[in-house]
């Protein structure tokens, strides 16, 4: 196993088994112990969760509503493309690698199972369902070694798999770095599942900075570049950067899809917590 992934796979392994993260992270109602909310009572649900003494304040019945705690079924969705092989620090590749063996050391923490795919072109498992350690490392190891160059993301491919091949109810993690959105729609897919959204960029493709005459190559399309990255040629990109992200945390919003957005130079624990909560 390549030194740098191992590196990856102890850290992210520490930090799960020695924090407490990961906990409750479904907005499922259920039966529980984990109160949720009051509510005014509807015929044919069980009288054992209604809660006398507000009733009695009310002057109507109210029942407890409890987060479920049945287990979780738990698809970790990796969009690999051309655009995650770069970063300044870290290659998004990487640390979406970390981020996917994070959420793989969750699982197993709790005991939900899991199952991981790798999503582009096509859509294919990368992990069957598990709750073993060993099922992280080899999605770990998969991820990490794969071959992007020359992958884009098709979203409309991807979202019809997705939602054909995963019957029963789940949580899905999906992993990238979300540029060219114009074709992404979620709306069915979050109707049926419970999505988490997990943005990785690197800060200089948000903020460039002017560097003359400059030959670029996208890996993506193999396609190259060459042109004056100047004030005016960064306005520009920059602009079009936030009309693409304001597209998509809108189109997040309206479908109740949790979000967040993590960079390159960033340890991903701490964001990861504030989305599991």
């Amino acid at each position: 196993m390549n030194q740098s992934l191992k590196k990856i796979l102890i850290k992210t392994k520490k930090q799960v088994f020695s924090e407490i993260i990961g906990n409750n992270t479904s907005l499922q109602k259920g039966e529980g112990y984990d109160f949720c909310e009051l509510k005014e009572y509807e015929y044919g649900e069980d009288v054992k969760n209604i809660d006398w003494m507000i009733s009695a304040k009310m002057q109507k019945p109210y029942v407890k509503v409890f987060h479920t705690q049945k287990e979780l079924n738990i698809k970790i969705v990796s969009l690999l493309n051309g655009s995650t092989y770069f970063g300044t620090k870290r290659f998004k590749q990487d640390v979406i690698t970390q981020i996917a063996s994070t959420l793989g050391f969750i699982c197993v923490k709790q005991g939900d199972p899991f199952a991981s795919y790798i999503a582009n072109e096509t859509c294919k498992v990368c992990t069957k369902k598990s709750k073993q350690i060993f099922n992280v490392n080899f999605m770990a190891e998969q991820m990490f070694n794969y071959n992007v160059i020359g992958k884009t993301i098709d979203y409309p491919h991807i979202t019809n798999e997705l939602f054909k091949t995963i019957h029963h109810k789940s949580i899905i993690f999906l992993l990238g770095d979300f540029f060219d959105i114009e074709k992404l729609d979620l709306k069915l897919l979050s109707k049926k599942h419970e999505i988490f959204a997990i943005i990785i960029r690197d800060k200089f493709e948000e903020e460039p900075i002017e560097l003359g005459n400059v030959n670029f190559n996208d890996p993506s399309t193999n396609q190259n570049f060459e042109g004056l990255l100047n004030t005016n040629t960064i306005e520009a990109y920059i602009k079009s950067v936030k009309e693409n992200d304001h597209k998509l945390f809108t189109h997040f919003q309206d479908n109740a899809i949790r979000f967040v957005k993590i960079y390159t130079d960033e340890d991903p624990v701490k964001k990861l917590i504030g989305l599991l909560k």
